[in-house]
């Protein structure tokens, strides 16, 4: 990943009650919950004191993120080690990057699907709303592209990260990138 020019590898998974987060060789416990239109971070050592921020996402160019942490934004680029290593080897698995994946953050229902596949999507449309905790999530298009996949249903019940919409940004997307 590179944060404001400076490239940190970080390694996540998920694990029980959020995510496991390695940066460097800080072990860090983190978990999102919607409030609102933006999200809450909580994030701290393992075992130790938790911090909140308030967090939201928006697409900036070339496919990067910006990252608004407590208002102020950071440009994040995703560095996937493992498509760089499929574009290496020219098996075309380099597509892939292409492809924009768009999960659950958390478990919940799905009240309305927005999209459907061979949509053209705006970066930033609303593609499914997903009820958690008593509050309605509109989950957004993190880029432009065409929806090539909408693999879940009105009512439908999902289990955090599951995926529920995904998204090719590739040569047959007709909206600027």
């Amino acid at each position: 990943m590179e944060v404001g020019g400076r490239r940190r590898t970080v390694d996540v998974e998920r694990s029980s009650g959020g995510w496991s987060v390695v940066v460097g060789a800080r072990r860090l416990h983190a978990n999102l919950a919607p409030a609102g239109p933006r999200w809450s971070l909580l994030i701290g050592e393992i075992g130790g004191p938790t911090e909140s921020h308030e967090v939201s996402f928006e697409a900036g160019p070339d496919g990067d993120q910006l990252v608004h942490v407590d208002g102020d934004a950071v440009r994040v680029s995703i560095l996937d080690h493992r498509v760089r290593a499929a574009r290496g080897r020219g098996d075309g698995a380099g597509h892939a990057a292409s492809r924009t994946v768009v999960s659950a953050p958390m478990p919940g229902r799905v009240l309305r699907v927005l999209a459907q596949p061979g949509d053209p999507v705006a970066a930033g449309q609303g593609l499914v709303v997903v009820e958690a905790m008593k509050m309605e999530n509109e989950l957004r298009a993190p880029r432009a592209g065409i929806v090539t996949d909408v693999r879940v249903q009105e009512g439908a019940t999902v289990d955090a990260g599951a995926v529920l919409v995904v998204i090719d940004a590739g040569p047959r997307a007709s909206l600027p990138l």
